[in-house]
């Protein structure tokens, strides 16, 4: 046996394995808490001995039911899971864990190494190690922040033992690098122990993708055999790099340095895991992202929680625990880690002691540690989101402008039709409509259409139950919009089924109804769609919708037109989609221009307005948004309606109550937004 339960997996009396069922913090190489795809599923570390503000928040990710299937199971497995890290602790350095806090109140340079012994093995190297009355066993050498604990204490290391992922305290003295492997690798332990196997398969594995050694799938089924090419590559000498080729990868702490000490410039670097292979600007910060940063970053950057809080770090995108802005007006966080190694040692010490606390958004403009945020950053934000082409497609047709005497009223298929958003900017715009053919399920959107526009739309129902043969008789079209639910492509639904599967598969519906409405070969005339869905979605889902439709999306948010935050990507040919938002004088861009007279705003803006009550609470306090003779107050039917842009009372139908008509809203167009989209198609269709 290697370890006892506080150490690792260990045989009891049987032989059978004996392990902990701890929550896991999945990480790649090396162990980062810096990003959700690098720190798959983090958990809450251990409990800290710095007390937990209301300022700051710690993260907790449930494991997918995917990520489920592919953790290491008794032996092998041919696409190994990501290593496990567990919240545990040898009993070695146990007796010194009640040592206090995570840092020191001072905010020290960030580009001190953590260990300054010179005994060698940094983080991030893979090494053999020893601890009393236990064998030697693979390991990696992490940062101190990555377990949760405190720091080493001096000719310490931090080991991450492969096999089960818990941590231990080890001296310098009793590590060797894992170059040694003829020396120190068991074969009695390998053969007898399943997770000495396991150990040293990870091991093997991490080498090999260090090292660029790749090994083709053995044609046996047998584990044993799909291992020993890399036994025998590891009994050899890690050739032909040997040593140097297993030499641990960029990370953040190297990139400080780098950058503070040696002058380089931060744009070469990802500003998230500290890699120098940049693949694009980060839209915020000066310095750059990886490739699977970069993924990251679209999917998470516009996910938000129910206290209206971004979901992870503005920087990196990840984060164990995170400190929550104290301005009113800001929904941004930022991770302990991105503080401590980016800001300086102590700086998200510092940062809970102030409060409240203001981001390195909201703060002066200048450099805080390497971090510094862009002075254009609002037109880098756009960029970003613009220039993210999974792949290149055709430009869209651009139909020349049709003369005013031959422009014919429009005709306009709306799939997933809400509350008749469509119709009502159309009208607003001064469009003459042919016919409105909406698709919508939902009984109480369908009353707001036929209310407020005294039956002029005509009411289609199920959008699966629609054919070709309908399109045909209703048509032809000139406009097609819709935007499928979101509910199962959203990232913050823990329990999405993604593009393929429930609600996520009706965007496929969109698609079909779509290619049946485009003109027919040898049709001349002007033809639009526009397909709208949320930002926060899987990167893979977004450009397999990009791929279906042939076009990369543009995003819009529509705090630039009104007073409320709604990130969202349109896919379409309107012409000028990605033109700057220009606020017209009838937009209420205040919260104030929004509220019944008497009430005052508490904020100029608001964040996004979801289906749930409580996306109405602003700050980290979760404060109502409106002062009303003295005593807070939330918003009213009629200012939610205001700032959306529909008319007031617009959803009062049906004895609806309040909280049925929040629903439709959140469900809702921002009516701005559309407002800007559909105003290039009056050079195309008759008004009035």
């Amino acid at each position: 046996s290697f370890k006892s339960s506080t150490e690792g997996p260990s045989e009891n009396d049987s032989g059978a394995e004996m392990t902990n069922e701890n929550s896991p913090l999945t990480a790649a190489e090396p162990p980062s808490p810096f990003s959700p795809k690098q720190n798959g599923d983090a958990a809450s570390p251990a409990d800290s001995d710095v007390n937990q503000l209301s300022g700051s928040r710690k993260r907790t990710r449930k494991r997918s039911s995917e990520e489920e299937d592919c953790s290491w199971d008794s032996s092998y497995s041919e696409s190994p899971g990501p290593l496990e890290l567990l919240e545990q602790d040898s009993k070695d350095s146990a007796q010194s864990t009640s040592s206090t806090s995570l840092a020191s109140n001072t905010t020290e340079p960030a580009c001190q190494p953590e260990y300054k012994d010179n005994k060698g093995f940094g983080i991030g190297e893979l090494v053999w190690g020893k601890i009393k009355g236990f064998s030697w066993w693979p390991g990696i050498v992490v940062t101190w922040r990555a377990t949760g604990k405190r720091q080493a204490t001096h000719g310490m290391r931090w080991l991450q033992w492969f096999g089960d992922g818990k941590f231990s305290e080890v001296s310098a003295d009793k590590l060797d690098s894992i170059t040694a492997f003829p020396k120190f690798f068991n074969q009695a332990s390998y053969t007898k122990l399943a997770s000495y196997r396991r150990a040293i398969f990870q091991t093997l594995e991490m080498a090999s993708l260090r090292a660029e050694k790749p090994f083709p799938p053995c044609e046996s089924e047998g584990p044993e055999d799909q291992v020993k090419p890399m036994l025998d590559w590891a009994n050899g000498g890690f050739l032909p790099k040997g040593q140097e080729g297993l030499k641990p990868t960029e990370n953040p702490e190297q990139m400080v340095h780098e950058v503070l000490k040696n002058n380089r410039s931060i744009e070469e670097f990802c500003l998230s895991c500290g890699k120098t292979r940049a693949a694009t600007f980060h839209p915020l910060f000066e310095g750059g992202l990886c490739q699977a940063c970069k993924d990251v970053y679209l999917e998470i950057s516009y996910m938000y929680d129910d206290d209206g809080y971004q979901s992870y770090c503005t920087v990196c995108c990840g984060g164990r625990e995170v400190l929550l802005c104290g301005n009113a007006n800001c929904c941004r966080c930022f991770c302990v880690e991105c503080l401590d190694i980016l800001v300086g040692a102590g700086a998200s010490n510092s940062a809970r002691n102030l409060d409240p606390w203001r981001c390195y958004m909201c703060q002066p403009l200048q450099p805080y540690g390497v971090l510094k945020q862009r002075h254009n950053w609002s037109m880098k934000l756009q960029e970003f989101f613009i220039n993210d082409n999974g792949q290149e497609f055709e430009s869209p047709n651009i139909y020349r402008a049709v003369p005013a005497e031959q422009r014919h009223p429009i005709r306009v298929l709306s799939l997933f039709d809400g509350i008749a958003t469509g119709y009502l900017v159309l009208r607003d715009l001064g469009f003459k409509v042919d016919h409105y053919i909406a698709s919508e399920v939902c009984e109480d959107s369908i009353s707001v259409g036929v209310v407020r526009h005294e039956g002029r739309i005509q009411y289609v129902h199920d959008v699966r139950n629609i054919t070709r043969k309908n399109i045909e008789e209703w048509g032809p079209f000139d406009l097609v919009i819709g935007g499928s639910p979101c509910n199962d492509l959203s990232i913050v639904n823990p329990a999405r089924k993604g593009l393929y599967e429930g609600t996520g598969r009706l965007f496929f519906e969109f698609y079909r109804l779509l290619s049946e409405a485009k003109p027919k070969e040898g049709e001349d005339r002007p033809f639009f769609w526009m397909f709208e869905n949320v930002v926060a979605m899987g990167v893979n889902d977004k450009r397999d919708i990009s791929r279906f439709l042939e076009c990369n999306p543009v995003m819009i948010d529509a705090i630039e037109v009104s007073a409320a935050h709604r990130a969202r990507y349109f896919w379409g040919n309107l012409p000028g989609m990605n033109r700057p938002r220009c606020a017209s004088g009838m937009d209420k861009l205040e919260l104030q221009d929004c509220l019944e007279h008497g009430r005052v705003a508490k904020f100029g803006k608001v964040r996004t307005i979801t289906t749930r009550a409580n996306s109405i609470k602003q700050g980290k306090d979760q404060h109502f948004p409106v002062m009303m003779n003295g005593k807070e107050d939330i918003l009213w039917c009629t200012e939610l309606e205001r700032i959306f842009g529909f008319p007031v009372h617009y959803t009062d139908v049906s004895n609806m109550g309040r909280g049925a008509r929040q629903k439709l809203l959140g469900r809702s167009w921002s009516v701005p937004v559309i407002r800007h989209l559909f105003a290039p198609l009056k050079d195309y269709f008759a008004c009035e």
